[in-house]
């Protein structure tokens, strides 16, 4: 069963909960996009973005088995590899990605793409975040 409902209406449980909602969809889409036509073509679909955001994840939960490494920490995923999701269906799952964009040092860390513990500088981070915050939110303890 589909349904059209809009995340910020979804029930907490749905949202706290472990299953892949949409998946049915995505696998039902990547294989009507196979298709040309009559005949069944075999589709290549690279999974990338930032690291840490559930790539590995995705693809573990389209193919309903442990097909990729995941982990807390962002950087699991080391170099591509492909996961064979059906006969015309093949799944990249990519290292994180995080392109270069002039913003300071202190943006690589909020991005996901430096675990905490590898920081050098903890504070500029906090300070990039404490910077967005309204003051009246802000106190010093």
């Amino acid at each position: 069963k589909q349904s059209h409902l809009p995340v910020a209406a979804a029930p907490e449980e749905v949202l706290a909960g472990g299953a892949c909602v949409g998946a049915d969809s995505l696998l039902r889409f990547l294989a009507n996009y196979s298709r040309s036509g009559e005949v069944k073509t075999t589709i290549t679909v690279g999974v990338v973005g930032y690291p840490n955001v559930g790539k590995s994840s995705l693809i573990n939960s389209l193919k309903r088995s442990r097909a990729c490494g995941v982990g807390a920490a962002p950087g699991i995923t080391k170099c591509l590899q492909a996961v064979q999701l059906d006969r015309h269906i093949q799944l990249l799952d990519c290292p994180g990605v995080v392109m270069e964009s002039g913003d300071p040092p202190a943006a690589a860390p909020l991005r996901g793409a430096l675990a905490p513990q590898r920081l050098q500088d903890p504070l500029s981070p906090a300070a990039a975040i404490l910077h967005h915050c309204p003051a009246e939110q802000v106190r010093e303890g």
